[in-house]
């Protein structure tokens, strides 16, 4: 796995391999950066840095009259300001109004097009001497990618050029806002996210079938028109499939960490597929049903290690109102293999319009076994007890089932009573009930067995006549216990009661270490 570190403090990260995919943040704006971003600065920074400088250039400077100091120059403030504004506002055929987004690849602003007088969004990447070939070539394949893209869910190119060093291109204007501030204002209905994400998915897809990749899904490049209609933009990460470019093909981690697939964490462009986006998209619809990425951590670092080593929580504990299958499709999205994923975004979108028809989904569950040493891995503690209980109940069934009193008419059948917590920590009364449920649950599956549910048994809780308890349930048995937990041992003593006759039938002891390895 390619190993990451994390740049803290928006300071330059030492160059080393190690490095090389780690992406870095701007000293100024604290932004995201590539890796080769000159002068450590976004290039939104980079832009307004130029303007300035060339603001200081273009104003005279004026000699202060000193006698104690030589030729000493100053530069008056409010003329660099007032010339700083009209450089500014004025960027060839555009008049720049405001700056509505910025990223590590590029500035967007709000502009007018004098020529045509209609409001745009123009984004403009380096200035002059800073921006190398590599940006350069970068943001011209950008160009190139999205504007081949005729679709009413992307954003339109309207003109592709370069001025004085800067590359530009101009867009259509969304005026409905980012996807994710939009969120941020009021929680957004399940089936609205749905709706929306299945309307980005088919959109994603025509882009593929274009040959074209998108890389960089994330809520923040989606936008939303006025009427709610979502629209895809920045393609900056865009890379065409059929074509060979060193650009595409170095070891720079392309991408937003909450949001990037696994393979493109690692730096392994040759495994960057469809496969990439149909992961962005899960990602972008785990955010909007749970109010979370699938993983975020302090820094870039955590997150990507987070990304690699971890499952998501499932959704339906961040949100209880998201359903089984639901919550079925945004995990095979997130898979770590892309194999497991959906085999295009087509196939997700249409099975996102399956559930909004309360359809049955073509997602598949994935095998128990699977599931079951995965689980395993992540809770060995969990494990071990449950090991212990199958034991207890197999051993309490099988001596019930057995029993001559279990055929009786009237009174047959076995009650599993609370059992008593017995640790120091009075929070753990829940691991006490939790033994009694799994117990039950074993009992149940007993044939022939007839068990009494906890809903009826838990206000005996604490009670110890087990006659009369007998009597009130119509059972011939009743199990109870005690559970006793001390850091990381369990202490587990159960006894089957013959309610008739108040003798112990069997009893057992369980004592478990719970640092001990499952084999």
């Amino acid at each position: 796995m390619t190993e990451f570190r994390a740049v803290h403090d928006g300071e330059r990260a030492r160059d080393s391999p190690e490095m090389s995919s780690v992406p870095r943040v701007c000293r100024k704006c604290r932004a995201e950066i590539f890796a080769d971003a000159p002068e450590g600065l976004c290039t939104a920074c980079l832009f307004e840095t130029g303007l300035d400088l060339f603001a200081d250039a273009s104003v005279a400077p004026q000699k202060r009259d000193d006698p104690g100091r030589e030729d000493c120059v100053v530069a008056p403030d409010r003329k660099r300001s007032a010339r700083r504004a009209k450089i500014f506002a004025d960027f060839g055929d555009y008049e720049l109004l405001e700056v509505i987004g910025r990223g590590g690849q590029g500035v967007v602003y709000r502009a007018r097009q004098k020529s045509l007088n209609r409001t745009v969004a123009l984004k403009v990447i380096g200035l002059g001497h800073w921006a190398t070939e590599a940006h350069l070539k970068r943001f011209r394949r950008e160009a190139e990618a999205a504007a081949r893209l005729d679709h009413p869910c992307i954003v339109p190119i309207h003109e592709v050029g370069e001025r004085e060093g800067s590359c530009y291109f101009s867009m259509k204007l969304i005026e409905g806002g980012q996807l994710d501030e939009v969120a941020k204002q009021e929680p957004m209905p399940i089936r609205r996210a749905v709706e929306l994400i299945a309307k980005v998915a088919r959109t994603v897809h025509y882009a593929h079938e274009h040959g074209i990749l998108h890389r960089d899904i994330k809520p923040g490049n989606v936008l939303l028109d006025r009427n709610g209609e979502p629209h895809l933009t920045d393609f900056g990460l865009a890379r065409l499939v059929e074509t060979e470019s060193t650009v595409t093909h170095t070891m720079e981690v392309l991408g937003t960490p909450s949001y990037m697939a696994p393979e493109q964490a690692q730096g392994d462009n040759a495994a960057v597929s469809n496969a990439t986006d149909v992961y962005g998209l899960g990602a972008v619809l785990y955010q909007l049903l749970t109010g979370h990425p699938p993983f975020a951590g302090g820094t870039t670092y955590e997150t990507i290690k987070l990304l690699l080593d971890t499952e998501p929580r499932l959704p339906r504990v961040l949100n209880p109102k998201i359903d089984r299958d639901l919550s079925t499709i945004c995990l095979k999205c997130l898979e770590k293999d892309p194999k497991r994923r959906y085999s295009s975004a087509l196939a997700l979108a249409e099975d996102l319009e399956r559930w909004l028809k309360h359809e049955p989904i073509l997602a598949r569950h994935t095998g128990i076994i699977t599931r079951g040493k995965k689980w395993v891995r992540r809770n060995p503690t969990s494990a071990l007890l449950a090991a212990s209980l199958v034991a207890l109940a197999a051993a309490a069934g099988w001596i019930v089932w057995k029993s001559e009193f279990v055929r009786p008419p009237v009174t047959t059948g076995i009650a599993v009573l609370p059992f008593e917590n017995l640790s120091d920590e009075k929070e753990h009364t829940y691991f006490a009930d939790g033994v009694q449920d799994d117990i039950l649950t074993k009992l149940a599956k007993v044939a022939d067995l007839k068990v009494i549910s906890r809903t009826s048994v838990m206000q005996y809780r604490g009670k110890r006549n087990t006659r009369e308890i007998g009597d009130a349930l119509r059972v011939s048995h009743i199990l109870e216990g005690s559970v006793r937990r001390d850091r990381a041992r369990i202490h587990l003593n159960a006894q089957l009661i013959d309610t008739r006759t108040d003798t112990h039938v069997w009893a057992e002891e369980y004592d478990r270490d719970l640092r001990q390895s499952i084999s």
